[in-house]
């Protein structure tokens, strides 16, 4: 197999989910660094225009969005399962609450802290990407003393999810639910200056923090977008083509369509010719000069699917 191509940057935290993914599964893997802000340019080629991060990439299958990702790395590595105890459906249903209610609670958090020592184009960059075209960052900062008291049951209950003497969120064995939920204490514990205190109070979420820290990354190797690129160019998608009967939006292989987030983050539209569709993922086939024919897969979740006429 293709080794596993990891788009991304260290100081990351939606990365740091799929890190930790790795870690759990005991997977070698390739790490690009790309930048924090756009322009992105030995990415873009690779996903047609989208730029959000983390990326994986097998091959020339390139996979956006931790839900894709990580739901890719269970496919093709089903051992040791992110579903301990049966915990399928119940925890992408939870990856539903923790990547934007709560992400949303920590981002405001980390960026309503620092309102004066934000580089500007940082700044503005991400005000729009979490917060929509009219944010304003002082009203962030003026907001922090809500956003706290929002955050701070949130991390309550995954303390006392785990009070119970439970190693893991879902039983015994790490999985996605740790995934889900230890980025967002890690980013609050790096990122905000406030965040140590807080999560203080909970000497269960510290506890088991601990232990997920200790599963680490898995083996990483850094590589050079260059050769990412050179990858992609030399191989062939193996994304078969898959339809799915059921599909509300009647989205069959062959057709022509439009993908972006269905929040109003700024992102660019992906376009290409639909391969695989799927209840939770669609696929799409572009062609690029730098890496010919690559297979780009999204979330149906959390993305708007268009038919270009």
């Amino acid at each position: 197999m293709a080794d596993i191509i990891f788009h991304h940057y260290p100081q990351s935290p939606v990365s740091e989910k799929a890190r930790v993914g790795f870690g759990i599964k005991g997977l070698a893997w390739k790490s690009v660094e790309i930048p924090r802000i756009p322009p992105k340019p030995d990415l873009m080629p690779l996903t047609g225009g989208y730029r959000r991060t983390p990326v994986m990439q097998i091959g020339a299958d390139i996979y956006c969005d931790t839900q894709c990702i990580l739901r890719e790395l269970e496919r093709r590595f089903p051992e040791p399962t992110f579903y301990p105890n049966h915990s399928e459906g119940l925890v992408w249903g939870l990856s539903r609450w923790t990547d934007a209610v709560v992400f949303g609670d920590v981002v405001g958090a980390v960026l309503g802290s620092a309102v004066d020592q934000l580089p500007p184009e940082f700044a503005s960059d991400r005000g729009r990407l979490y917060f929509g075209p009219d944010w304003d960052l002082n009203e962030v900062g003026a907001d922090l003393p809500h956003i706290l008291a929002q955050l701070r049951p949130q991390f309550g209950w995954m303390d006392q999810a785990l009070a119970s003497g439970r190693n893991f969120l879902t039983g015994d064995q790490p999985g996605l639910a740790d995934a889900l939920g230890y980025y967002l204490v890690w980013f609050s514990r790096g990122r905000w200056s406030g965040g140590p205190g807080l999560l203080a109070e909970f000497p269960a979420l510290e506890a088991w923090e601990a232990r997920i820290k200790a599963i680490g990354h898995g083996e990483v190797t850094d590589m050079q977008s260059s050769e990412a690129i050179d990858i992609a160019k030399a191989a062939e998608p193996a994304t078969p083509e898959r339809a799915d009967a059921g599909d509300p939006q009647n989205l069959v292989p062959g057709m022509t369509v439009s993908v972006v987030p269905d929040t109003d983050g700024g992102d660019p539209s992906v376009t290409g010719v639909v391969r695989s569709v799927e209840p939770e993922t669609i696929a799409i086939l572009r062609n690029e000069p730098r890496v010919g024919r690559v297979c780009v897969h999204f979330p149906r979740v959390g993305y708007r699917v268009t038919v270009v006429k």
